[in-house]
């Protein structure tokens, strides 16, 4: 049974070398970019709609999608590191509390809308580098420093015209 599982979880690691999969979740509206061929031909189809379920098992890994297309729902189930499935783009993160979001293929209208997520930003930048902010702080002093000498030697002569 662990010799399985090890090759599965090396399969995994080179599908994810070769390909990127974007961090999604349950309750996000996604746009999925599937392969498709005709005859010769091959082109890339979207599928964008809601991502109810989500199953999260080594290379067996799959979600599934739901759309409303002419008044029809629609779902489709994609394994995640399938060669059909191209790219996978969130545009909207959707606010749920739970997993699997089968309760909305009863619902129509505005019952089945999802709240978005708001993600908040810090306005630290993780990736700058230290070194580099303290010489622009050194820069910013300087320049400050300066201009306060001038100001002080500014007002010095006047004080020494007035007497």
């Amino acid at each position: 049974m662990n010799n399985i599982e090890n090759i599965n979880k090396e399969a995994v690691k080179k599908i994810i070398a070769n390909k990127k999969i974007t961090e999604f979740s349950s309750g996000d509206t996604i746009k999925v970019g599937v392969k498709i061929t005709e005859g010769k031909r091959e082109r890339i189809q979207f599928f964008e709609g809601v991502c109810i379920a989500k199953k999260n098992r080594d290379l067996n890994s799959s979600f599934t999608v739901r759309k409303i297309s002419f008044g029809e729902g629609v779902e489709r189930t994609f394994a995640l590191y399938s060669p059909i499935v191209d790219s996978i783009k969130v545009i909207r993160a959707g606010k749920v509390r739970r997993a699997k979001l089968y309760y909305l293929r009863d619902r129509k209208g505005k019952s089945a809308r999802i709240a978005e997520k708001i993600k908040k930003k810090v306005g630290i930048d993780i990736a700058a580098k230290p070194q580099e902010i303290k010489e622009d702080l050194d820069i910013k002093t300087e320049g400050a420093n300066t201009q306060k000498e001038s100001a002080l030697t500014k007002l010095e002569a006047e004080n020494k015209d007035k007497k």
